[in-house]
This record gives C-alpha cells, sequence and structure tokens, in this order.
C-alpha cells in the first residue's frame, strides 16, 4: 500500500512561492537576455510580460512538482532532500532537457542554462520542504 502524504500546506505553499520567486530572477534579471538570445527571441516591452496562462500552467507545474518532492521526501524523510531532489532531476528532468538539443536542435548553452535552473530549483524546493517539515 503507498503511504499516504500528510501534508503541511503551509510549506508547500511556501516552497511553491520559493520556486516562483527563484523562476523569476534566473529568467529574468540574473538570465533573462541570454535565455531570450539563446532562444532567438527579441526582446521587447511585450515579451517582458508574463501571459496569464504561461503563469497559471507554470504555477500548476510547480505545485505537482513540490508536491510529488513532499510525497517522496515523506518516504525517504527530510534528510535525504538533496539525494531525493537529484535523482528526479537525473532521472526524469536531464534526459528530457537532453531531447531538447538532440531533437530539436537548441544550443547546447541554452541547455545547460534551462538544465541549471531545474537542478537548482528542485533543490530549493527540497530545502523548504526539508527545513520546515
Amino acid at each position: 500500500m503507498c503511504p499516504f502524504v500528510h501534508a503541511n500546506y503551509l510549506v508547500l505553499g511556501a516552497a511553491v512561492a520559493v520556486s516562483f520567486i527563484f523562476g523569476f530572477l534566473w529568467y529574468g534579471p540574473i538570465f533573462g537576455n541570454k535565455w531570450a538570445q539563446l532562444m532567438g527571441v527579441k526582446k521587447t516591452a511585450e515579451c517582458n510580460k508574463p501571459k496569464p496562462q504561461a503563469l497559471l500552467l507554470t504555477l500548476c507545474g510547480t505545485v505537482l512538482t513540490t508536491f510529488v518532492l513532499a510525497y517522496i521526501l515523506n518516504i525517504y524523510k527530510p534528510y535525504c532532500a538533496f539525494g531525493a531532489a537529484f535523482f528526479i532531476w537525473l532521472g526524469f528532468y536531464l534526459p528530457v532537457q537532453i531531447g531538447t538539443v538532440v531533437w530539436e536542435g537548441k544550443p547546447l548553452k541554452l541547455f545547460l542554462l534551462n538544465t541549471s535552473y531545474t537542478f537548482l530549483n528542485l533543490q530549493i524546493i527540497a530545502t523548504v520542504l526539508s527545513l520546515w517539515s
């Protein structure tokens, strides 16, 4: 029988919020221009305004990622946060992101930028969940 997650929704919400802030910083002031250049997107005033649909879908994905990571940490205990986030990244995120280089012809630098983000984002979520659990 699968274990049931006794989720602290305040902690889940905090992890989602911290993840959103990190994503804003990563793809905004820190690497936004580099990301746009690698994607071939021209930065305009319109481009700088995020679309509500994109934000909503990103929020849904972040909530799912956070819940699944909380579920895994509930099974393997919070002291395994780094390892759990690392293996989720290694087994699920990294192979999919490699496909963007191999099959979609995206630049290797874009892959490195995006995969670094997902690795660090998973680590941040795992850290918030483990420290506040």
